[in-house]
């Protein structure tokens, strides 16, 4: 069997190191190289924001140079990113600059001082390439050099302590500001609180608005939520064949257009009608241009099954089964909603019956109960932050969660009924859960460790030895670059799983859940992606040794555990080169744009949605992983100082990345925004990387010894111990000046927040228009309104609809299927040159087969519209406009 030396096993680090940095600045110079070529000429998947067709969507083109665009995007002012995406898009940003801020200077003292203090006569440890650099070359004949280490990581946790200190005032000052800014302190979601665990007692408009009638101002609107039953699936239905005839009538355009070329060919009449008698018949367009058999047809799901098979099912025009089918959910809608109005005006149901209390026997039967949670929204701003920190029921549990900064599209509206006690059992639960997958997901994750050290495998088993004989480069490869690879697509499937546990736990909201998931995921990401890593490639560094002498187990570890930081240096590469210079690439998301346009590309819906679609971030993965750099950075920031110039290099690439993404691709919804919540968030996971850095320290200082084999460092140790504690305290310092104001705002602000007396136009009661699309001009719901009678052609009840003097609609704290009217069906427009075959004199002004889809549509109650979409000569539907049912971005 070949055998490899010890020597040989350490100085692979080194090779290892070196591969993966040539591998990922090669990427990194050819992605770099491919973005500044590609950006100019694909302003659609670059710069999306630059080319929106709404202007309330749209920023000023990044215009700067060839060679010159990072210097501009350097330059560029961070605070428009709050401008165009708010406080979690910017002060995200802020993170990365914090972060370049905190390890420059570590970095430069770091080299300085730790690396000759490691390097320079230390030939008695025997270690070569980087591991000369780590704390585990410090000779048995050098231990006062261990000082050095000390003085270091002191400055380095002082220096941090600073900037925690600094950036928590300044996340105070942007999202207090960000509160009591007109354009969000006059909005539904700055005014209101979700309350869950109501008891019955409470369960009114009446009641809930005299309990909070104590508060100043008092209360504008109860919205109550209800167990609707089937009602959900029903708007889902009708949702789902608006999609399915949009798709339905383009086709029928793109039909009657591949005829009229075939007919322009023959010589044919380019309306289909070749007979005189036929053509004098008031036959709609539709029918005169495509044949019956030619119609868009699709089959029902047969039997029990609720999708269909091909071959299977009856078959059915698909244009006339959409119209039925959205009529029919309308209707069903429409007397649901008119009962679920009558039902609110029902008085709760009280604890008790003595006292002149209602009895339950005299109240009328429900058919959609209120469930035990509400919308609350006050007339002061200040009253909603009031009311998120009060008390408010006398019994346990009992209205215990309150949710403030709320809106409609952060709701999980399947979480609004959770008995609080069933509530609690479902957190244990969730929660259990993710320990016991922390347990068993070291599995996977240790043997991604094993590979970062296979040398220590190839040297000690024989059946491994063949490991041994590839060749330097091919095992660089396999250490240096395959751990990391596969470690990222653990990572990437951990948080469904995650995303699940949370929303069984019963979060009601978005954004609750994505702050759930960013504690859960990076408790990962430390456990796992960290630790448990650290352990596995210095455990298996250092067995051969260990072997052979077991009782030397702590010195070993000592020394061996340093040169686990072989793997983070390829990690810190791979995200800092490939990872950053691939997120300006985007090389998958250019290949998927016309890869859908292709394949999904048919509607001008779908259409619109692929090039103008809103590009989003998870933050509940995106800062963890980004948080998981600090612990790892400061964690080996004084054990082996060479990842501290790597990490400078990474956070500054990032921090490039995000602010381009965030300025001109990224679109973050505000009503999904929390106000920074993320932020405080992390800044204590920079907490744990100070506890990693300062126990991983405290714990190699008390096993390290001397050439006599007595433990030299002591004193350091208990220096250490020392520091671990100041950080304890100056956290808790931290969370107890900052934590109370993070929520909610104090009563110093109460003059800058919104009054009811400050009240905009846009405070106004609800609008009684016919139709909310009517806010952008749609001639859809007029003609609707013309053809049928005004209640009949109302699918939502003004209760839930209010329209502001711009446009947007707002439909309150409702479900949406109590609120929501029908979504405009979407159809493109065809060509004039061949609209003449129309029947334009007998629809007015008009013309053509779309033209004529349109008004079928609304003669049936349909609402529908051709607006902001044009089909061309080859059946290419080109978008003009935004969606007239579009109305917030």
């Amino acid at each position: 069997m070949s055998q490899v030396s010890q020597d040989q096993a350490q100085s692979a680090s080194t090779e290892t190191f070196l591969t993966a940095l040539v591998f990922n600045a090669a990427v990194f110079g050819a992605e770099i190289v491919a973005f500044t070529i590609l950006r100019r000429y694909f302003k659609q998947i670059y710069e999306p924001r630059t080319v929106h067709p709404h202007s309330k969507g749209r920023v000023k083109p990044f215009e700067a140079g060839i060679l010159t665009w990072p210097i501009r995007l350097l330059n560029a002012d961070s605070r428009d990113i709050q401008r165009v995406n708010g406080p979690d898009a910017y002060l995200f940003v802020r993170f990365l600059r914090m972060m370049i801020v905190v390890f420059v200077p570590i970095w430069v003292v770091s080299w300085i001082i730790l690396l000759p203090v490691t390097a320079v006569n230390n030939s008695v440890a025997g270690k070569t390439g980087l591991d000369r650099f780590t704390f585990g070359n410090i000779s048995p004949y050098n231990q006062p050099r261990y000082g050095a280490y000390v003085a270091c990581v002191y400055l380095s946790t002082f220096w941090v302590y600073w900037n925690i200190r600094r950036e928590m005032r300044h996340f105070l000052t942007v999202r207090q500001l960000h509160l009591i800014d007109p354009a969000h302190s006059r909005s539904s979601q700055a005014n209101t609180i979700l309350v869950t665990g109501i008891p019955s007692k409470y369960l009114s408009e009446k009641a809930l608005a005299q309990l909070y009638s104590h508060l100043p101002g008092g209360v504008k609107k109860i919205w109550l939520n209800r167990d609707l039953g089937d009602l959900p699936s029903i708007y889902d239905r009708r949702l789902a064949a608006c999609g399915k005839l949009e798709s339905a009538e383009t086709n029928l355009l793109r039909t009657a257009l591949k005829i009229r070329k075939k007919n322009l060919k023959q010589g044919k009449r380019t309306d289909g009608v070749d007979d005189a008698d036929q053509a004098e018949r008031d036959v709609a367009l539709a029918e005169r241009l495509v044949p019956k058999d030619r119609r868009p047809t699709h089959r029902l799901p047969a039997g029990f099954l609720p999708f269909s098979l091909p071959f299977i099912g009856e078959k059915v025009d698909t244009i006339d089964w959409s119209r039925n089918e959205i009529s029919e959910c309308s209707a069903l809608l429409r007397t649901a909603r008119q009962t679920a109005d009558r039902e609110s005006n029902i008085p709760a149901l009280e604890d008790k019956d003595d006292d002149g209390r209602i009895d339950r026997k005299d109240l009328p039967t429900q058919t959609y109960r209120p469930l035990n949670s509400a919308f609350v929204t006050f007339n002061q701003q200040l009253s909603a932050h009031l009311a998120y920190h009060a008390l408010t029921h006398h019994e346990p549990y009992r209205m215990a969660d309150r949710y403030l900064e709320v809106s409609p599209e952060d709701v999980i509206w399947g979480n609004l009924g959770l008995n609080p006690y069933e509530k609690r059992v479902r957190m244990a639960i969730s929660y259990a859960a993710t320990a016991a997958l922390i347990i068993f997901w070291a599995i996977p994750v240790a043997f991604v460790g094993i590979i970062s050290n296979i040398h220590g495998l190839c040297v000690r088993y024989s059946w491994l030895a063949w490991l041994c004989k590839i060749p330097a480069p091919i095992i660089g490869i396999i250490q240096g670059i395959l751990p990391a690879v596969l470690l990222a697509v653990l990572n990437m499937l951990l948080p469904i799983v995650l995303r699940l546990f949370g929303r069984f736990q019963g979060i009601p909201t978005r954004t609750g859940l994505e702050l759930s998931l960013m504690t859960r995921f990076f408790i990962f990401q430390v456990i796992h992606s960290f630790l448990i890593v650290t352990l596995s490639s210095g455990i298996i560094a250092a067995l051969p040794a260990l072997l052979k002498n077991p009782s030397s187990a702590a010195s070993l570890l000592a020394s061996y555990l340093p040169q686990a930081s072989t793997f983070f240096l390829t990690y810190i590469l791979l995200q800092g080169l490939s990872g950053a210079a691939g997120g300006f690439l985007g090389i998958v998301q250019l290949a998927i744009y016309y890869v859908k346009l292709f394949i999904l590309g048919s509607t001008p819906r779908s259409i619109y949605d692929i090039k103008f679609g809103p590009r989003t971030v998870q933050w509940g993965t995106l800062f963890p992983v980004t948080t998981l750099l600090t612990v790892i950075t400061l964690g080996y920031s004084i054990i082996s100082p060479i990842i501290n110039g790597l990490s400078v290099l990474t956070f500054f690439l990032f921090f490039l990345l995000y602010k381009y993404l965030f300025l001109y691709q990224y679109t973050q919804p505000p009503n999904l925004d929390t106000g920074g919540l993320f932020f405080p968030k992390a800044i204590q996971h920079v907490f744990v990387g100070l506890y990693v850095q300062q126990i991983c320290l405290c714990a190699l200082f008390f096993l390290a010894e001397d050439a006599s084999g007595k433990h030299s460092a002591v004193a350091e140790g208990a220096l250490m111990v020392v520091l671990i504690l100041l950080t304890a305290g100056y956290q808790i310092i931290i969370n107890n000046s900052f934590g109370p104001l993070i929520s909610a705002l104090p009563l110093s602000l109460a003059d800058k927040t919104h009054k009811p007396d400050e009240a905009s136009p846009s405070d106004a009661q609800p609008s009684t228009s016919a139709d909310p699309a009517y806010s952008k001009q749609s001639k859809a719901a007029e003609l609707a309104k013309d053809d049928q009678e005004e209640e009949e052609a109302r699918d939502f009840s003004d209760n839930y609809f209010q329209k502001h003097p711009d446009g947007d609609v707002d439909y309150g704290f409702a479900h949406p299927a109590l609120s929501r009217p029908q979504r405009v069906v979407w159809i493109p427009t065809d060509l004039d040159a061949w609209a003449s075959a129309s029947t334009g004199e007998r629809h007015g002004a008009r013309r053509g087969l779309g033209g004529a889809e349109v008004e079928a549509n609304l003669a049936l109650g349909i609402l529908a519209t051709n607006e902001g979409a044009m089909m061309d000569e080859k059946g290419n539907v080109e978008i003009l406009a935004a969606p007239v049912d579009v109305d917030k971005f």
